[in-house]
């Protein structure tokens, strides 16, 4: 594997894929539909070109959803324990997001040391830090 090849997959292994270059962009997301989609207080996102991501172990079962704005997201899941691995969006078929937590080692995929815009921090839980130096918005990305 090259320096830029990162594997991942969900939690019990059946869905295994790579990505083959750096993110082209990132979001961190605090609204509150990734909270719930994840158990946790945000979503770090990158996404990729669609050329520089590979599924090669299992099928991903795919819902779709239409957030509060009215854009439609296919979010892509292990069947088997329903892992998130990621979505594409209406809005950019180009790009493949990624949960950044189903990377296998997913410390190379440092939000700080990346250009991750923080996006919903209406949404922001006071208790996690949003470092200062970041691109913020209080609402989504723009069209």
């Amino acid at each position: 594997m090259t320096e830029n090849t990162h594997e991942g997959g969900c939690v019990c292994g059946d869905v295994r894929y790579r990505t083959t270059a750096d993110p082209d962009s990132g979001v961190v997301r605090h609204c509150e539909w990734c909270q719930r989609r994840t158990g946790s207080a945000f979503a770090v996102i990158p996404k990729f070109l669609k050329e520089d991501f590979e599924p090669f172990s299992g099928t991903l079962t795919k819902y779709r959803e239409i957030n509060e704005f009215g854009r439609r997201l296919d979010l892509e899941f292990c069947p088997r324990w329903r892992t998130d691995i990621g979505f594409t969006q209406k809005r950019g078929p180009w790009a493949q997001a990624l949960d950044a937590g189903t990377f296998d080692r997913p410390g190379w995929l440092n939000a700080e040391t990346r250009d991750f815009t923080h996006i919903f921090l209406r949404n922001h839980l006071d208790w996690s830090d949003v470092s200062e130096g970041h691109t913020r918005r209080e609402d989504q990305m723009p069209d």
